[in-house]
């Protein structure tokens, strides 16, 4: 009898846990004993971290995307479709353009993040963001044909992808300002919904004398409520309205609708067991990345390490042998502090992060990495 592992999500996460399991169960595959079925609403596999560039003008949209079939290992089956539902006691997936479910035996959910700007009223009408191509792109041409003026990044949900893509952003929007001595033409301001710039703590510490190095406005405790892009304003439910001439947010996010409606949990957040990550209340049944209730940050260098961790579980699983691998929180970040500098943080579920001195050394290697992420993807480093 073969053994069906599906995986829904073609991002980070899948990919690398298609990739993986592919490896781990190589033989398996090859004598039919198990099979491996990679579920993705689109043809492509996007790597979402070249968008912030995209927006200063440094790398195309194209340059964060390829198709999905080049990057996952051919040993693995790829269907191009929405899963619309599970059905736990039978262990089907329920699919958007075919009548027929999907039997399965294990179940991996990575579904990752989607933005949800309809929450705040006029907030997609009057803001930018770079949390996609188009929003990329189009925020890169206001910043080339702007003239001065206010500019007010605003973080007006959470948690979002990235944590610390709000930070690079105004760093390198001030660094890229300066260079083409236009700094003084600009007022930058910043806002975060909690009473400190960043949801962690040591990262919040050591950004926040930065941004006032950098002349940048600080509004902590600013939870946008309602923008009005006619006058130009955005407003918090604290009461504080600012006013901007660009107004670049981070918008609230979503999981999947998927998930809320197969019970996996609230917001399309999977209830998971961090250290395991096994859905809570469901036998066979992991989520991984952006769509995992962990408490790390939705960053894709957590979504890879559970990919493993996942990865060895299932294997494991197969081969009728204790699952014993675990996920300790361990996250991985390059944070730009400019256009030519960056810093580095390391944390797990036990560990803070420690962010160091910005060097222009870690700025390269976080360019490396872009560079060389098609290639971990593939687990081919």
């Amino acid at each position: 009898m073969t053994e069906h592992i599906a995986i829904v999500g073609g991002g980070t996460g899948g990919t690398v846990l298609a990739n993986t399991l592919a490896e781990k169960l190589g033989t398996e595959l090859d004598t039919g004993a198990v099979r491996i079925t990679l579920f993705n609403d689109g043809p492509d596999h996007v790597y979402k971290p070249v968008w912030l560039y995209v927006a200063f003008g440094q790398r195309e949209p194209a340059d964060g995307r390829r198709p999905l079939r080049e990057v996952v290992d051919d040993r693995v089956d790829i269907r191009q479709d929405y899963v619309l539902d599970v059905d736990h006691g039978r262990r089907e997936l329920e699919l958007q353009t075919v009548v027929d479910p999907v039997a399965y035996d294990k179940l991996v959910v990575a579904t990752g993040a989607k933005l949800a700007p309809e929450q705040v009223p006029g907030l997609a009408e009057g803001a930018h963001h770079f949390y996609g191509e188009d929003g990329a792109q189009a925020l890169r041409d206001e910043l080339l044909t702007m003239e001065g003026g206010h500019v007010v990044l605003s973080v007006v949900g959470t948690p979002h992808m990235c944590p610390a893509a709000p930070l690079e952003f105004t760093f390198m929007l001030d660094d890229w300002l300066r260079e083409r001595d236009r700094r003084d033409e600009f007022e930058i301001t910043y806002t975060y919904p909690i009473m400190r710039v960043h949801g962690n703590e040591q990262i919040a510490a050591w950004a926040e004398p930065r941004l006032e190095a950098r002349n940048v406005a600080v509004e902590t405790m600013f939870n946008a409520e309602a923008v009005d892009p006619d006058a130009g304003a955005i407003t918090a439910m604290e009461g504080t309205t600012l006013d901007y001439d660009l107004l670049v947010a981070i918008p609230p996010h979503t999981g999947s609708d998927f998930v809320e409606s197969a019970g996996l949990g609230d917001g399309g957040w999977v209830d998971v067991d961090r250290h395991t990550l096994e859905a809570t209340g469901f036998e066979d049944s992991y989520a991984i990345g952006d769509a995992a209730q962990t408490g790390v940050p939705k960053a894709g260098s957590a979504a890879h390490y559970q990919a493993n961790v996942v990865a060895q579980r299932l294997a494991s699983e197969v081969r009728d042998r204790p699952a014993t691998a675990v996920y300790d929180g361990k996250t991985l970040c390059f944070i730009e502090t400019g256009m030519d500098d960056a810093t580095f943080v390391e944390f797990d579920y036990e560990t803070p992060p420690s962010p160091g001195e910005p060097t222009r050394a870690l700025h390269w290697s976080k360019l490396a990495y872009n560079e060389s992420y098609w290639l971990t993807a593939r687990g081919l480093l």
